[in-house]
């Protein structure tokens, strides 16, 4: 006999253990010699990480795949795994090294702290995969990997030295993302870009030799608004350190007002005054002339753009910081450094490596923190006069007596704060206060500096063009398809591919040097040698990015460079389950690879799963207090519960995802629901029977049941084949609830009490088997409480033929449409005489007179076959025949019937006409509300679509609920 309630705590530990022990994750459990395969490699995720929201709906979903998959009778395999995430698990290690007041990594040297950072891979792989465990994931884990094992470091290695040797990875001097916190290129994926309060500063630089220009602004109509003589460009930056390192100043070649002085020179207006560098004026697209003072200066070796730009006109480029991101000290003193520069002004050649080594960064500014630096610099330009200045009238500006000597923000001006006996200036540094995106290190924390610095690059874009021709001829496809475009954008404009970082902790670049500085790229040390012929060599420091490993993942996974009979079988795989914002990180490279290596694409689908925000649409944030944690959930509601609530609002249409304790605890009522109604059978003697063929009933009621089932199971499989997961919980979960749990079981309540013996020993064998194909559509979602329904029905009845995840998926058995037509025009007619009473508030205990107009024999028939269950669900008290409508009654038409509900002296009509009104009113307000703001085009720009998302959803549900609550009202109407 099953327990008065369903524990979830205490079965899914059990029921795992279970699975485990009958070995039915491995590949192939369950399937015939020669069935098909299906193959799914699951997003390896970090291995020093723990499970959460994004990891929950991610793993839910490529789950309930391949527990679909396994019980349609396919060789399923689902290849585990985890990433050894260079940069997060370094972090990890040198902050618990630091913690523990040891040596840190430098301290310690490489082969120590590396054999550190194992030992912690070890202590915390399991940690993530446990958590996978508990929310259910059905992964062969016999055949788990990890991305710096033996067998997929060889791989690495073989794609480096194959695309090496194929001119298709190379060395080069190129701006990337410098971390000065963990001193490392990071990737953009690793790069948050984040709104903070700025500056924009305002400069001249003068003219080399005191040259002037007629400077000259007109409106749009072509009038002259300004026209004066002036000796300098102005310039605006919000980062006046970078400007020791200008290599030009950049108009735009249609600007009118800078023609006169292009190709000329002029001066950066900081360092000795008697050594001041001069750089050219030059043309270029990017400067916007309707910004700013439409010149810009191009510091190509701390700026994406100003890098784009440098490259088109051959400006030199000049790094100013070290690794940490403090501004050189190293070379020669500045004079010396600063005549190197101007001597490529007067012509001289030189390479990117020759540049680079050259400061010319100012003596008294050389080792000073950046930020230090910005303060000196706009200090040093003021002193002299040549900051753009504001009138001392603006009204934006302020006097700030007797304050700090500091620089303070007033609107568009920053003023110096005066002593208490300080006369005020006539003008005053212009200086804008703005918001501006700063990138910062999503590990670190800190500002993230543009840096020009040696790097090892893939050409992705020669490996991009068949990647990018596979999804446009349909090789690889997109679901939903819209994410296509973004694929396309991406590797439409691909640039190199920096796959070098500055740590250690990952597969170190299997690159070795002579003294003299050439490349030998071989696998092993040894083959380095022998391709120098015996020199003694030295081998690159650098390991790879992370992405380069993963990239491989689909293939490495099942033992290539090895010919297995795995990487055979199961490669190409079926569907790769994961997020929008790694389609180019991942699944773009994924896609070279793949495609590279194995000359055919490494997954027939992309599935892009939502984004998992708050209840309100907000994106989870520690910061905010929103986070939820999946596991909290689990141990709340149970895996199941959760697992359902996430399938059952992932939308294909949606980007993004509402979860919430709410959700998951709207999961828990529905596995008790399940439990309840099996537990109610088993207490009325439905036990599974052997050999039990539906298609053999003869009752209406289980025909009926046999019938819908049916098209649940139609209607569930075609979902799922297209990735529709909230239809296909939908429709098991309509099945279930409504029409098994609420109407088949109370509608067989009668039969199960009555005298015909054979009507109920056939009603009973429907219930149990129906409650079987429920476990079974139902498993791929709640997978714990199907497998212990399953085991634990057959205590009372026939055991169960092995575990229930290794069953066949059912099929459709019955198709009776006669029986089911009668049968939802009960359902339908009970249905709505029941949400008459509910929009028009009829007391729960009070019964009404039901009138029925215009039947045809047909329904005269049906009523008296089931007159005894409408009367008893729709708490009626009698049911009769008219030739027309009573007065004072509600009406709503079933089939060909119109069905009469006499309430004139039921409901007290004005009170409820009043709160009809109030509701009316309060709706008709909260549409107009959202409407409004949506129809704000600023609202819908500028807020997170999430939000807007959310505003959209709000008025679409108020919307519905003003529909059903104006039907209300009609009705009131024709009853008064």
């Amino acid at each position: 006999m099953l327990d008065k309630t369903y524990d979830a705590a205490s079965v899914e530990p059990r029921i795992y253990e279970t699975w485990e022990k009958a070995e039915a994750f491995k590949a192939g459990a369950g399937a015939k010699d020669g069935a098909p395969t299906y193959s799914i490699v699951i997003p390896p995720p970090n291995v020093t990480g723990s499970l959460h929201m994004g990891h929950a709906l991610n793993n839910t979903l490529q789950d309930i795949l391949v527990r679909w998959k396994r019980m349609q009778g396919f060789d399923v395999l689902w290849q585990p795994g985890t990433d050894h995430a260079g940069i997060a698990t370094q972090m990890v290690v040198e902050r618990e090294l630091m913690e523990a007041q040891q040596p840190g990594r430098r301290e310690m040297g490489r082969e120590a702290f590396v054999e550190r950072v194992w030992e912690q891979k070890r202590k915390s792989e399991g940690t993530i995969l446990g958590q996978l465990k508990r929310l259910g994931a059905s992964c062969d884990w016999s055949r788990t990997e990890f991305t710096m094992s033996p067998n997929l470091s060889d791989a690495v290695l073989k794609v480096f030295v194959d695309l090496y040797n194929e001119g298709l990875i190379y060395k080069s001097k190129r701006l990337v993302n410098w971390d000065p916190k963990f001193e490392t290129a990071i990737s953009d994926l690793e790069v948050e870009n984040i709104e903070t309060d700025g500056h924009m500063w305002h400069f001249k630089y003068p003219l080399a030799g005191g040259e002037t220009y007629e400077y000259v602004e007109k409106d749009e109509d072509g009038n002259i608004t300004l026209r004066e003589t002036r000796d300098y460009i102005s310039i605006a930056t919000t980062r006046p350190e970078t400007m020791l390192g200008d290599g030009a100043v950049a108009v735009h070649p249609k600007d009118e007002r800078y023609k006169p002085i292009v190709g000329k020179l002029c001066e950066i207006p900081v360092g000795p005054k008697d050594k001041r560098r001069l750089i050219p004026i030059i043309t270029d697209e990017y400067p916007d002339p309707d910004f700013g003072s439409g010149a810009v200066k191009i510091t190509g070796a701390h700026d994406f753009n100003d890098y784009g730009v440098a490259q088109r006109n051959k400006i030199p480029m000049y790094r100013l910081m070290d690794t940490k991101g403090a501004m050189r000290s190293d070379g020669a003193p500045y004079a010396e450094e600063a005549a190197k520069a101007q001597a490529i002004i007067d012509g001289a050649q030189m390479t990117i490596n020759e540049i680079d080594l050259i400061n010319i960064v100012p003596d008294d500014l050389r080792g000073l923190d950046r930020f230090e630096a910005r303060k000196r610099v706009i200090d040093q330009i003021t002193a002299e006069g040549l900051a753009v200045t504001v009138s001392a009238d603006h009204p934006e500006v302020a006097w700030m007596k007797g304050q700090a000597p500091d620089w303070h923000p007033l609107g568009r001006a920053i003023v110096k704060p005066l002593e208490a006996d300080a006369e005020a200036p006539a003008e005053l540094p212009m200086v804008e206060s703005k918001k501006i995106m700063q990138p910062f290190g999503d590990r670190s924390k800190v500002v993230i500096e543009p840096m020009l610095t040696d790097q090892w690059f893939v050409d992705a874009k020669t490996l991009a063009a068949p990647a990018l021709k596979a999804v446009q001829e349909g090789d690889t496809k997109f679901v939903p398809e819209n994410w296509d475009k973004t694929y396309y954008n991406w590797l439409n404009d691909i640039q190199p591919w920096c796959i070098s970082r500055q740590l250690w902790w990952g597969h170190q670049i299997p690159v070795w040097y002579d003294e003299d500085g050439k490349e030998y790229c071989a696998q092993t040390e040894e083959e380095a040698v022998a391709l120098s012929g015996g020199k003694a060599l030295t081998r690159d420091e650098d390991v790879l990015d992370t992405w380069f490993s993963s990239a491989l993942w689909p293939f490495s996974t099942l033992g290539w460079p090895h010919e297995t009979p795995e990487l055979e079988r199961y490669y190409k795989t079926d569907v790769l389950v994961t997020g929008f914002d790694i389609i180019f990180f991942w699944v773009a490279r994924m896609m070279m690879q793949g495609i590279h290596f194995m000359k055919e694409v490494p997954f027939h689908t992309v599935y892009i799963n939502s984004i998992v925000v708050d209840k309100n649409g907000k994106k989870m944030s520690k910061s905010l207090g929103n986070v939820l944690d999946p596991l909290e959930l689990i141990d709340s509601y149970g895996a199941d519960a959760t697992r359902f609530a996430l399938a059952s609002q992932e939308v294909q249409s949606r980007r993004t995802l509402r979860m919430s304790d709410q959700a998951a605890e709207g999961g828990q009522r529905f596995a008790t629901k399940l439990w309840n109604a099996a537990r109610f059978a088993e207490m009325n003697g439905c036990a599974r029977a052997a050999d039990f063929d539906p298609a053999t009933t003869r009752h209406t009621l289980n025909r009926w049941i046999a019938t819908e089932l049916g098209r649940c199971v139609t209607e569930v499989t075609a979902a799922l084949d297209d990735f529709r997961f909230n239809d296909a919980s939908g429709a098991v979960y309509r099945f279930t609830w409504n029409t098994f749990c609420d109407w088949y079981l109370e509608l067989a309540k009668p039969i199960f009490n009555g005298d015909d013996e054979a009507a109920k020993t056939e009603t009973r064998a429907t219930a149990a088997w129906a409650i079987d194909e429920i476990l079974k559509i139902l498993h791929p979602f709640m997978p714990f409480l199907t497998e212990e329904l399953w085991e634990r029905l057959g205590d009372e009845g026939a055991k169960a033929d092995g575990l229930l995840m290794l069953s066949a998926w059912p099929t459709a058995h019955v198709s009776d449409e006669t029986a089911a037509d009668e049968i939802n025009w009960l359902v339908t007619l009970i249905s709505e005489i029941r949400s008459v009473r509910s929009e028009m508030n009829v007391p729960a205990g009070a019964k009404v007179s039901i009138v029925l107009v215009g039947t045809n024999e047909e329904t005269q028939a049906r009523l008296e076959t089931h007159r005894s269950a409408i009367l008893r669900l729709a708490r009626a008290e009698t049911i009769d025949l008219a030739d027309a409508a009573p007065s004072g009654s509600a009406q709503i038409i079933v089939g060909e019937a119109t069905v009469c509900l006499p309430l004139a002296g039921v409901i007290d009509l004005s009170a409820e006409n009043a709160r009809l009104d109030k509701e009316i009113g309060k709706l008709k307000g909260e549409i107009s509300k959202i409407e409004k703001k949506l129809g704000n085009p600023k609202f819908v720009e500028k807020a997170p679509q999430d939000v807007v998302d959310g505003e959209r959803e709000k008025v679409s549900e108020a919307k519905t609920r003003l529909e059903k609550v104006l039907v209300a009202k009609n009705r009131l109407a024709e009853i008064g």
